[in-house]
Parts: C-alpha cells; sequence; structure tokens
C-alpha cells in the first residue's frame, strides 16, 4: 500500500465498529471510501483508451507489470470533468478480488469514525436501490458521501455482481425452512441475496439493513421466547454498514451465551487475508467474498445440515 495510506498507523482491532475513511474530492464534492478497500494510492498518469469500452472507464494502465482499468469517478457520478489534471490521483481498490483504479481529483487525509456516526442515506438518495452512497459522514464540518464502489463497478460489469446462474447450476434442490437472518445494507444486494437464496431453498429468510438493525431483531426473537436453531438458525452478514458493522455484529453474537451455537457468515467484497484474520478471531463460522453465492449456499448446506 502506498505510504500515504500507511503513515497512519493504526491497525484496527477487530469488533470495534470502527472504520478508516479515505477522503477524497470528485469536482467539488468531498467522498469517502473504507481503507479497507485501497490497495495504494498513486499520482494519476494519462491511461491508453480502450475501443468501445464503457462510458464510465476511461481506459488501462499497467503500474508494476499489473493490469488495471481505470473508472472516471467524474463521470460515474455524472459530472463534468476538467481538463486540468494537476493534482489528480488514482485510489487503487481490492474487493471482490479485482483490482480497480479510480480517477479523483485531490486525496484529503484518512479519518478514524465509528459506523455509529455515519448515517445510512434516506429514500431521496437511494430511490429503489438506485443510489450510489453507502452512507453519509460528517466529520470537521464538512459532509463526506461514502461511496458503493461495488455498484459502480457492477454497473460496468454485472459478471461482478450475484449470479443466479450459479445457484441453478445446482439443479433441483429441496426446500429448507431454517429461519435465516441477513444483514445487508445495499438494497440492491440484498434483493439479489434473497432471490438466490430463495431459488436454493432457503425461504425462511429475515432481511436487515445494518448491523444494529440486525442485532436489535436477534434480540427481539430470543427476548420473545425464540430458540437458537429453531426461531434463528445463521446470521449473514456485510462487512461494511451504517450505524453497526458485520465484525461489531459477529463480536456481539459470539460473546453474548444466548446466542450460544449460532452460526454467523460473514458475505462480504471485503474478504481478504487481512479480514480473515479479523473474523477469525471473533469467532466467525464461515468467510465468503462476494460475489461467490454458490459457495455461500454449499457453507449453508454444511452449517445447517
Amino acid at each position: 500500500m502506498s505510504q500515504a495510506v500507511k503513515d497512519t498507523g493504526i491497525l484496527l482491532e477487530s469488533g470495534t465498529n470502527e472504520l478508516e475513511l479515505l477522503e477524497f474530492v470528485v469536482g467539488d464534492q468531498c467522498y469517502g471510501i473504507n481503507v479497507a478497500k485501497i490497495r495504494e494510492l498513486c499520482p494519476f498518469q494519462a491511461p491508453t483508451p480502450i475501443p468501445n469500452a464503457h462510458e464510465f472507464i476511461e481506459g488501462i494502465f499497467m503500474p508494476r507489470d499489473m493490469l488495471i482499468t481505470v473508472i472516471d469517478l467524474c463521470k460515474a457520478l455524472g459530472m463534468q470533468r476538467s481538463d486540468n489534471v494537476d493534482g489528480d490521483m488514482y485510489i487503487i481498490t481490492n474487493f471482490n478480488r479485482l483490482h480497480t483504479a479510480f480517477h479523483v481529483q485531490k486525496v484529503i487525509g484518512i479519518h478514524r469514525v465509528s459506523w455509529e456516526d455515519i448515517a445510512k442515506p434516506d429514500s431521496t438518495i437511494g430511490a429503489a436501490g438506485k443510489g450510489i452512497a453507502t452512507g453519509i459522514a460528517k466529520v470537521d464540518g464538512r459532509i463526506i458521501i461514502v461511496l458503493d464502489f461495488e455498484k459502480i463497478v457492477s454497473e460496468i460489469n454485472p459478471e461482478t455482481g450475484l449470479k443466479l446462474s450459479e445457484v441453478d447450476a445446482m439443479g433441483e434442490r429441496a426446500r429448507h425452512d431454517c429461519p435465516i437472518l441477513l444483514a445487508e445494507d445495499s438494497p440492491l444486494l440484498l434483493e439479489m441475496l434473497k432471490k438466490c437464496l430463495n431459488r436454493a431453498g432457503y425461504t425462511h429468510l429475515i432481511p436487515t439493513t445494518n448491523g444494529q438493525e440486525a442485532w436489535t431483531m436477534l434480540n427481539r426473537l430470543i427476548d420473545d421466547g425464540g430458540v437458537v436453531g429453531q426461531d434463528i438458525s445463521c446470521v449473514i452478514t456485510d462487512i461494511e454498514m451504517p450505524q453497526m458493522d458485520g465484525h461489531r455484529l459477529t463480536k456481539l453474537i459470539k460473546s453474548d451465551s444466548k446466542f450460544e451455537g449460532l452460526p454467523v457468515v460473514i458475505f462480504s467484497s471485503l474478504v481478504n487475508d487481512e479480514m480473515k484474520r479479523k473474523g477469525e478471531a471473533l469467532g466467525v463460522d464461515a468467510q465468503l467474498s462476494k460475489p461467490e453465492i454458490g459457495k455461500l449456499v454449499r457453507q449453508l448446506d454444511l452449517l445447517l445440515n
């Protein structure tokens, strides 16, 4: 990772419900990305254009023998970019097992914030799942919009998203009535996840949109007389979510005796080696990278017998 990111000297513990947010500028608006998604930062260099590419794709470049696609965030956000690229930067990300460079105008710095302080965008910002903001943060009096980078990439290449074909390839499957709680903040991915799991035979799904909502729902189920293994059989959670992230949710579940024996599966675009170590330290039962929905179904089959 580039020196600009390394020098923060912060190694976040598991389950603290905090993240490091890199603030950057596109046009004249401040945006944010979770540092856990970043491989490195590097100065802008003119990319090689690709004929007939998607309109968001500016071209390709090759740092250290690695071919990386460049996405123009100005175009992706519907803005007009200036011809002056002095000081422009590439944010090179690593999620969903893809390396992608996002062209931005300026990098401001890194802030350590709590997911509790990141507000979920309301329906006016993310109507019908079309918005590309996953959260809104306020830092030093500035509004920072946390972008849904996975959605931007999936709009360019739908193959990076969940694929029903992986489930269909499993053939005819029996129906399973075990209750599974889902914690996923992206409305689009939550609907796709429900559709894929339904197709795989898992039809008793309890959807929630962040870790806090999931934690409240779990406690309500048990406090109302519910039993682990009968009224709740498994939790599938994303990592990045406003209010409470998936690591914090896992920590709360695994440290509370009333949820003893409840499997927790992390299903996230951020499942890399470092995140796997954090998940293991929290006692998570399985960790799978989006968009591997087929592997998720097979893992559920194992955990739920």
